[in-house]
């Protein structure tokens, strides 16, 4: 969902852009013609360091995509497996493990938030991070405190400097802190090679990569060991899927996550992880922080398990009574 706080993208120019953009450069064209309604796209909107607008062109792809499986009456998973070679040798499982988000600067704060994970079944955490090391070793211990045996990553969302960012990596690493997500803003490219060269922990890009060519640019420089993927930064399906495939082929690390995807982003990002092999817990905290559903069927967690939608295109059923409540 866009958030003037996440990127430049709002709702209101993601509307704009739609209704301005997108919409009449999509009249016409043939929706199972794949690759002339990206080229399209992408004729449409210029570039920003790479593809422009991406949260308003993810909302268009996954439309496209839904409207492409239910006329074909299949999944995105399953087109997605009879168009790429990569795809088709994967297994998709029937449900993402999830994470629980802690983002706090209270301890006190953080063992309620962790009290409440462990009360609905939560064992794994992405742990938001930066400015402050000292803090922010504190903070990861006591998720380690709480979850001795889960999978714990941290997320600065851009906020260190160099060197906040070299003294937390290795007290980070010694508490079994898997990842670090982006340490700097995606221009920093100088202290993700120094940060990297240190070799504390991997490397994760997120805010960076907005497309395969970020990432080829980036791994071929070195700057990372992985990305931390997330659907609507990427464009929507389309691109993501490319990604995964390519992270896959040369062996770099996938992890993933999303922007508190409400449902329908939720269930196309449910089916990306399944049908992209995803090994390791996703930080999709939608069912965390949201409340209310538009879908006949809502996505419900059980435990820490979230089942992947199965129905044609993103899988999900919209319930329009549901929908119109919410609009008025």
């Amino acid at each position: 969902m866009p958030s003037h706080r996440w990127s430049y993208e709002t709702p209101e120019t993601v509307r704009s852009t739609i209704d301005l953009y997108y919409g009449p450069a999509l009249m016409g064209a043939d929706v199972d013609d794949p690759v002339d309604l990206a080229d399209r796209l992408k004729r449409a909107v210029g570039p920003g360091f790479s593809t422009g607008h991406p949260v308003a062109r993810a909302a268009i792809d996954l439309a496209l995509w839904d409207l492409r499986g239910r006329r074909q009456g299949a999944s995105f998973v399953e087109l997605w497996r009879q168009e790429s070679g990569v795809a088709a040798r994967r297994t998709p499982p029937p449900a993402v493990t999830l994470s629980w988000t802690i983002n706090t600067d209270n301890l006190a704060e953080a063992e309620a938030s962790l009290l409440e994970a462990g009360r609905r079944g939560f064992r794994h955490f992405n742990v938001k991070v930066s400015p402050d090391p000292r803090f922010d070793v504190e903070l990861c211990r006591a998720v380690r405190r709480a979850s001795p045996d889960g999978f714990i990553w941290c997320d600065a969302n851009t906020g260190y400097d160099l060197d906040g960012a070299l003294a937390a990596a290795p007290r980070l690493a010694e508490l079994g802190i898997a990842a670090m997500e982006q340490p700097f803003p995606a221009n920093q490219l100088e202290n993700f090679h120094r940060l990297r060269a240190q070799r504390a922990l991997p490397i994760l890009m997120d805010e960076s990569i907005v497309s395969c060519r970020d990432f080829d640019e980036f791994y071929r420089l070195g700057l990372l060991d992985g990305v931390a993927m997330k659907l609507s930064r990427m464009g929507g399906l389309t691109e993501a899927a490319r990604l995964i495939d390519r992270l896959e082929e040369v062996g770099a690390l996938f992890y993933a996550s999303g922007l508190t995807d409400p449902d329908l982003s939720l269930a196309a990002t449910l089916q990306l992880f399944s049908g992209g092999g995803l090994k390791l817990p996703a930080a999709l905290n939608a069912p965390q922080f949201l409340t209310g559903s538009i879908l006949k069927a809502p996505l419900e967690p059980q435990g820490d398990q979230l089942a992947v939608p199965t129905g044609p295109g993103l899988g999900v059923e919209i319930d329009m009574e549901k929908l119109t409540q919410f609009s008025e």
